[in-house]
This record gives C-alpha cells, structure tokens and sequence, in this order.
C-alpha cells in the first residue's frame, strides 16, 4: 500500500510498504539538480552531494562509513540535471539508524574547508576520468551539442573551470538556497509503516525552511547540426540523436516501445542489424532522455573509421522506417512484452520501488498503478508508433556528435537527411 502526506513544513513523505520484504530503501529527493546551476557554479549541485557524506559536527566521514557498514547497508547519493537523491537501504530493523544518519548527513554537513578541497581535487579527476573513457565521454558531448546553450547542456559534474573556481562560502549559500521544504520528498519502500516513519522523520526535519527554489527558464531550441572531436582512437564513437518526448508526454507509451524496437534490447533492429548481421560494432544501442519540458532519442555506435558512414547510414534508414512502414503484429507484441517484463522484474526491490515512488511525484504529481502502464502500453498501435515516429525523426532535429578519427570532409550537416 502507498500512503502520502506531508510534514509541517511541507515536506512530501511517500512509502509503499512491502510485507514480505527484509529491508528497506528510503530516499532524500530534492528536485532541483544541474540544470538549476548558476553558469558559473556549473557542477554546484554535484560538489554539494559529494561533501554531503564527509563529515557533521557529530561523525566524521570515517563515522559515517562505519554507522552504515556496521548494519550491512547501502548509502550513497546521485546528481541528475533535474533532482538529487540520497539514499540508504538497511533491513528493515536498521531504518531508524538511517534516518538518523541521513538527516544527520542532510542537515548537518560541516563542509570544513579542507574537506573542500579535498573533494574538489576528487571531482576534477572524475572529470578527467570521463574525458578518458571516449564511450562514456560521447554522451557528455552529445548533450553539450543537441541543448547547446540551455541549462540541460551544462555537465552534471560541471567543467574544470566551474569546479576549481567554487568556494565554500558559494556551496553553503547554494544548499541553503535550494534545501527548501516543498522541494524535498522523502521516499521509501519495503518493510515499513508510514506512521513511524512520519515520527522519526518529525524529529529530524520539521525545522528544514519552508518555500522552494525557483529557477525559470526557456525551453529549448532545436536544429541540425553535426561536431567532430578529432581524437586518436582505435574506434570512432558516435551519437546520432533527435527530439524527444517530455516525462509526462500522453504519447510516452508509444515513445517506450519505439525506443525498444529501435535499439532498446539485444533483439532490436539497431542492435541485429548493425552488430549481429554486418558486424560494425560490438556496441550500439538507443535511449531516451526525458526531462519535465523536453527530451531526447539518443543512438550510440562505436566503430572503426572506415565504417563510420556505413553506420550512420544504417541508423538513418532505421530512422527513416519506423516513420514511413507499419510495425508488425508479431514486433509490437514482443516490444510490448519486452517493456512489461522489465517493469515488473525491475520492481523485485525495494530501491527501484523507492525511485518510483520519488519520480512518479516529481513528474505527475501522483503515483501511477503498473496496471495503468500496462494498459498504456497495451493500447499503443503501430499507427501510434510511426505517427511518433514521424513527429520526432526529422531532420531539423538531428545531432550528430562523433569523436575519434574522422574524416570530416565526408560528414556534414547534409547528410542527416531523413
């Protein structure tokens, strides 16, 4: 059962108890995250949630490491361009230790100066670590092309630049502007009563400041474009991406099981074309990123360079297809089962049931029953998917990032013709 209410202050509290579990996830979920950053204190948010767990004025990081191994749990924390999260699972009996260390980590950081600095030299090398994995790398640069100057540009992690310039006195001032009450939900699931929980929460974060962090914004443009990062590598690597639909897009069943077919799973066109059939990667795949006012289509190959416009080339026939032919019976019913099966598989803990908890109230406001999404799925045709189709592949919308060796003279912006 999901029970919701709210503390004094107006803090979201959601759980879902689950009776047979043995333990427990719970979530402290703030909906602001990278794309709220200043320009110039890109990477705030994500510099904010690593100090987090290194020290309060009662347990020092080494504490706070001890307190949550000594129960056998999990604590850990992530940045997203729309919302932080900071979480704990233990069993069950352990819960109130986590609140207490959660809140104590939450409320409470110290943020000294040389633990600053410390996790700043930390980030930069997450940073150059990224630039050093060109597979993981692409994807940051994918995004710095399709929203070009819009906040869902800026790096999660932030630049060199952004991170080295920060001071203390900029991150304590930015979590005290952005750690307000109507932007926090705290969320959990498994073996819980809500009741309890709302007691050991009350102690803790009554005294946390009402109002919310508001950051307008325009939304964003989009138009065709190609960049080429010249870089010595054995493969190039190469994302090809288009409009998307926003999180609570009424056509977002359709975009599910487009995406699916496409390159979402080992049996889609993408993956048995390109990888099983011709042999032109040993990865590629498709994905979708959706935000609370747009989105994105991604496809991402890595290959060898005199393969690089064969495989384009493939992936815009793909394109080109699924808006033009009609879906098969037989293909939308295996995407259908494809999607449904990873639902409820997904839903076997109590982490990914925690994290639906949170994302279903950030972006609708209400929690969505599976037996609503699967009948959403149930109900998309394949008119449904060519007319998304159709809608999204278009070539006024195409990014195309490539980085590795490449021929630039060969790709231009007019070959993204769909």
């Amino acid at each position: 059962m999901i029970v919701k209410s709210q503390l004094n202050n107006g803090i979201r509290v959601i759980t879902e108890n689950i009776p047979h579990a043995h333990s427990v996830s719970i979530g402290i979920w703030v909906t602001n995250g990278s794309r709220h950053d200043r320009r110039d204190l890109n990477g705030v948010a994500h510099f904010i949630e690593h100090l987090l767990f290194k020290g309060t004025e009662k347990r020092s990081a080494l504490d706070i490491a001890r307190e949550i191994d000594s129960v056998g749990g999990v604590l850990n924390a992530f940045t997203c361009r729309e919302y932080l999260c900071f979480y704990a699972k233990v069993l069950s009996d352990a819960l109130p230790k986590a609140v207490d260390l959660l809140a104590d980590i939450f409320l409470n950081s110290s943020f000294e100066e040389s633990e600053v600095e410390k996790e700043r030299k930390v980030i930069l090398q997450e940073i150059r670590m990224l630039k050093d994995s060109p597979d993981n790398y692409i994807h940051e640069l994918f995004c710095q092309s399709f929203w070009k100057s819009h906040p869902l540009g800026m790096s999660i992690v932030g630049t060199e630049e952004s991170v080295s310039g920060m001071s203390r006195d900029a991150l304590l001032s930015t979590r005290h502007e952005r750690f307000k009450a109507e932007d926090i939900i705290i969320c959990a699931a498994g073996n819980l009563r809500h009741s309890e929980l709302i007691s050991l929460l009350g102690t803790h974060f009554n005294e946390v400041p009402t109002g919310t962090y508001s950051c307008p914004g325009n939304p964003p443009i989009y138009e065709r474009q190609v960049r080429i990062l010249e870089k010595d590598l054995e493969q190039v690597h190469l994302c090809l991406g288009t409009k998307a639909l926003p999180q609570d897009s009424p056509l977002r069943y359709a975009g599910y099981i487009l995406n699916a077919i496409l390159g979402g799973s080992i049996s889609s066109r993408l993956f048995q074309e390109v990888r099983e059939k011709l042999g032109l990667a040993y990865s590629v795949y498709s994905y979708v990123l959706s935000h609370s006012d747009a989105g994105t289509m991604v496809v991402y190959a890595g290959t060898k360079p005199d393969k690089l416009s064969e495989v384009i080339e493939i992936v815009l026939k793909a394109l080109h297809t699924l808006k033009t032919e009609p879906v098969s019976p037989s293909e939308m019913a295996f995407a259908k089962e494809h999607l449904k099966g990873n639902l409820l598989l997904s839903l076997e803990n109590s982490d990914n049931r925690m994290t639906k908890l949170a994302k279903n109230e950030i972006y609708f406001r209400r929690q969505i029953p599976i037996s609503e999404i699967l009948d959403g799925l149930k109900h998309v045709s394949s008119d449904d998917v060519v007319g998304l189709g159709a809608q999204l592949f278009k070539g006024d919308y195409l990014t195309l990032e490539l980085l590795g060796k490449i021929d630039s003279r060969s790709i231009t912006p007019e070959l993204l013709f769909i």
